[in-house]
């Protein structure tokens, strides 16, 4: 059925040329609008179609239009060949835009067959552009002119023949949204371009020319050159290398285009003279430049009859005795005929003038020429016999020779000379096995004169372990025997004669042919003892591994050599009976077993059988198969921190199964090789510098090892590094923050209410971060009434203040860790100042500027510590505090402030010698004594 709204554009000229368009405006929905995804609606679109297609063409809502493009095969991708949009004249981004409530245009292929696989579609632009995808021509089109692919009916179609566009790639491409549909059928054209050279199906063509052939005929080559480029890029000509004068080639081209080379014949052939020429056919395209392809031709040139048999002579004079015996070669006869095969096959032949005596004394053998003596001569044989004989060719005139025979006739008959055989004899041959003992005899002979009146003497001639002697106390026996052991791997046939002549010179000699037969007598024997062999380890199964060889030099089965593995073979090596070849049927592992050692056996085929043995060995080659390999795959080490640089850390130990350069390893460090080190030989693991477990605890690093393979295997471990500590850091006092810093406690404060704390931190760990808090010395009006928790540093009221007790105390607190094998401590003095307010800030900030006069206690912190008094108590001068309370009991406060000021003096000039005390404030060095805040504090009870 047709439909309305069709419109056909066809563009040309390259990938994006366009020889013109065409645009109808379609009818759609005015209030349609496209959902924005296109694939969704299009899945709806398309079954709706599928559905309603049959009974309307949507001549309102829809039109097919036909775009044609053309392009050369075997472009990059990206190239464009044409803008759908363009083409179409549609309104697109560049051009025209769709009014705002109008979705963009999508392109989308109908289907993703194969022609989606040589093109890419902008579903946006409608551009289409070749793929990663290089198109081939001959590929697409040569075994599918005008089919279709199987499954690709909708969207791809393949055709091809002669014509240059007949290569077609079709697409179906929609357009949406609604108001824009329409289904686009492009033609891509694949122009062939000369990317294939000619080439003849075999290598090799041979063609046969009679020689007889006349000038100017035309034989067709079989096989001729073939070129999947089409036109003028497919075969054009052919021409020969070396024509050699007589040869030329012509082309006929038949209606289908093809074209077939014909081999002509110029100049006249002469098979005797040569029978073969050898040259090379070469075919050429027509492209630009033009690409050839080449084969050997050899033209045999086929014989004729055109030559006969020739004798070289054309007379032969031959002499003959008498007395020959029966069977005496005569004269042999030759002809030659330079033809081949059947048509120089000779036959030879007595011509009709030879009269038949002649022929009946002489046999003339047609096949070889041969001409023996057939007939005894007597006195009535004529002396001289002319022989014509005829050299017989197919289609020739006979080629003719004469024989003319001479006999002489003599008078006197030769010895005769009688065998009898003891020895096994056939034909004239004796048949003897080898082995057989020395002296066993072989034939009795009797020689004898015909005449009975001249004697007779025998010797034997030829060469053998034979003796002739002879046999009494017979006269005219002789016996003949073997002198040793025959072998047959020596000599197997012998061929002696026993020479009789008398006293007139006449002789005669029997021919006796000796035949040895052979026995079992000799075992196989290896070609070598010792058979060594090489593998690489991981072969394939059933892999060759060498070819036995044994010979036997015994006869027929006793030779034959059968091959067998030794009982000390593994199973997993296979010997062929027959050949000799020896296979693994298995894979080796050379790091399972390096070398193989077991014995092969050979045994012939005699009764009872013989053998021998020859000793396999097998090497099995390395081969890097192997990665290096950890004993462990986690390494721990514990190191004590402050370790010096380079010191060693441990020890990796790592292995390779394989052997030579593919097991040799190489360590390096993955990671933190700025601060490790690692020794490739012998595996220390060392730092380059000294590590403080307080910057950085622990370390885990990455081993790589490397073997020395081509290509290299790898493999790697996790090494973790553990600080131990060192009591190498003091405690560090973190509060008070200074010396100088003080705090206010109030005299209401009720004992064991606590008045601050001393914290500090250790940066080193376990026992080495354990703190003691102790006073080691004390100043004040009555310091024994402040104590300090050993394991939290907080400082505590123990008795009641009274009015007495104002004033500045000092404590001098030591912060002390637990290291071994030497604590580290640090010191830090608390000052409390005892009163109600604060009323000269200036004042007691002099106190503290002061030097303090406190008499250190040298005593170990204890975790549990109570409250001593001080060695200052030694120069307490309480007696002197009473004796004035006693005098003056109305000025007891007056007194009271006196004696405390005397004993405070007395106190310092006591233990002046002992005052040499360092007050340590560790905080890095960077705390104004002088910048920090001095407020006091108020401590209330709560």
């Amino acid at each position: 059925m047709g439909c309305r709204g069709e419109e056909r554009r066809r563009l040309g000229g390259g990938a994006g040329g366009r020889l013109g368009s065409s645009r109808r405006p379609g009818m759609g929905s005015p209030g349609g609008r496209s959902s924005p995804s296109a694939r969704g609606s299009l899945q709806h679109l398309l079954l709706f179609l599928l559905f309603v297609g049959p009974f309307n063409c949507f001549a309102s809502y829809s039109r097919a239009t036909e775009l044609f493009y053309s392009l050369n095969e075997g472009l990059p991708a990206g190239v464009l060949i044409g803008s759908l949009a363009r083409d179409l004249r549609l309104p697109t981004t560049g051009g025209q835009r769709p009014a705002a409530s109008q979705p963009p245009l999508s392109f989308t292929l109908a289907s993703r067959g194969l022609g989606g696989q040589y093109v890419h579609l902008d579903n946006r632009s409608g551009e289409l552009h070749t793929s990663a995808l290089e198109i081939d021509r001959e590929a697409l089109c040569m075994e599918s002119s005008g089919s279709t692919v199987p499954g690709e009916a909708d969207t791809v179609s393949l055709s091809s023949s002669s014509s240059p566009d007949s290569c077609l790639l079709l697409l179906d491409v929609l357009v949406l949204p609604q108001e824009y549909f329409r289904l686009v059928k492009v033609k891509i054209a694949i122009r062939d371009v000369n990317d294939n050279a000619p080439h003849f199906p075999v290598p090799h063509i041979r063609l046969s020319v009679p020689e007889n052939a006349p000038v100017n005929t035309r034989l067709a080559i079989e096989h001729p050159a073939l070129d999947p480029d089409v036109g003028t890029n497919g075969v054009q000509t052919y021409r020969l290398r070396d024509n050699y004068g007589v040869f030329t080639l012509d082309v006929e081209e038949n209606e289908s285009g093809e074209r077939t080379p014909y081999l002509i014949v110029m100049g006249a052939l002469d098979r005797e003279t040569r029978e073969e020429y050898v040259t090379v056919i070469i075919a050429e395209d027509g492209g630009t430049p033009p690409l050839v392809g080449s084969a050997t031709l050899t033209i045999g040139i086929s014989d004729i009859n055109d030559n006969c048999p020739q004798f070289s002579d054309s007379q032969l004079n031959i002499t003959l005795y008498g007395n020959s015996s029966l069977g005496t070669h005569v004269a042999t006869v030759h002809a030659v005929d330079l033809d081949l095969g059947s048509n120089a096959q000779i036959t030879y032949s007595y011509s009709q003038k030879v009269p038949q005596p002649s022929r009946d004394l002489f046999h003339l053998d047609e096949s070889t020429g041969v001409i023996t003596l057939s007939s005894k001569v007597d006195g009535n044989t004529p002396r001289l016999h002319r022989l014509i004989i005829l050299g017989n060719g197919p289609g020739c005139i006979p080629a003719v020779i004469t024989v003319l025979v001479t006999i002489i006739k003599v008078m006197v008959r030769p010895p005769e000379v009688v065998p009898r055989f003891i020895a096994n004899e056939v034909e004239g041959v004796v048949y003897l096995k080898e082995l057989e003992p020395i002296n066993t005899p072989i034939a009795f002979f009797t020689i004898k004169d015909p005449d009975e009146k001249y004697k007779v003497n025998c010797y034997l001639d030829g060469d053998g372990p034979f003796r002739l002697s002879p046999y009494k106390p017979y006269n005219n026996e002789y016996l003949l025997e073997t002198t040793k052991p025959l072998d047959y791997e020596t000599q197997q046939l012998y061929e002696i004669s026993v020479v009789a002549w008398n006293s007139e010179g006449f002789n005669v000699n029997k021919v006796i042919k000796v035949q040895v037969l052979d026995d079992n007598d000799n075992s196989p024997v290896f070609s070598q003892q010792l058979i060594e062999i090489s593998i690489e380890e991981n072969n394939v199964p059933n892999a060759f591994l060498t070819k036995l060889h044994a010979t036997d030099a015994d006869s027929g089965e006793r030779g034959e050599v059968s091959y067998f593995l030794g009982p000390d073979a593994p199973s997993y090596f296979s010997l062929d009976k027959t050949t000799g070849v020896l296979t693994v049927t298995t894979q080796l592992d050379r790091e399972e077993k390096e070398k193989y050692r077991y014995t092969v056996k050979a045994v012939d085929s005699g009764f009872p059988p013989r053998e021998s043995i020859a000793t396999v060995t097998i090497t099995v080659l390395d081969k890097n198969d192997n990665s290096p390999r950890f004993i462990n795959k986690d390494f721990s080490f514990f190191v004590p921190e402050n370790f010096p640089g380079f010191g060693e850390i441990g020890v990796i130990s790592v292995t390779d199964a394989d052997a030579g350069q593919n097991g040799w390893v190489a360590l390096s460090v993955l990671n933190g090789s700025d601060i490790f080190v690692i020794d490739t030989g012998k595996g220390v693991l060392r730092a380059k510098v000294s590590l403080d477990r307080e910057q950085q605890s622990s370390y885990v690093l990455w081993i790589e090892a490397v073997d020395g393979g081509d290509p290299a295997l790898s493999s790697t471990a996790k090494i973790t590094i553990l600080l131990l500590d060192i009591n190498d850091n003091p405690p560090l006092v973190l509060f008070p923050q200074s010396n100088m810093s003080y705090l206010l406690v109030l005299p209401s404060t009720l004992p064991g209410s606590p008045i601050t704390e001393v914290y500090a931190v250790d940066k080193d760990t376990g026992m080495n971060a354990v703190i003691a808090y102790s006073i080691i010395g004390r100043r004040g009006p009555r310091p024994e009434s402040f104590r300090i928790d050993p394991k939290t540093g907080n400082i505590t009221l123990e008795e009641s203040l009274m009015q007495n007790d104002y004033g500045l105390y000092r404590l001098l607190v030591k912060v002390s860790d637990h290291g071994y094998p030497e604590p580290l401590h640090s010191t830090v003095m608390v000052n409390l100042f005892v009163n109600d307010t604060v009323s000269n800030e200036s004042y007691i900030e002099s106190l503290l500027r002061k030097e303090p006069d406190i008499n250190i206690e040298e005593k170990q912190p204890q975790i549990s510590v109570e409250p001593t008094h001080k060695k200052m108590e030694s120069a307490s001068c309480m007696p002197t505090l009473v004796a004035l309370s006693i005098i003056s009991l109305g000025s007891i406060t007056l007194v009271t402030g006196m004696g405390i000021y005397i004993c405070l003096r007395k106190g310092k000039k006591h233990h002046r010698a002992d005052e040499n005390l360092e007050v340590q404030i560790p905080l890095n060095g960077r705390i104004n004594l002088h910048m920090l805040e001095k407020k006091p504090v108020e401590i209330s009870n709560i």
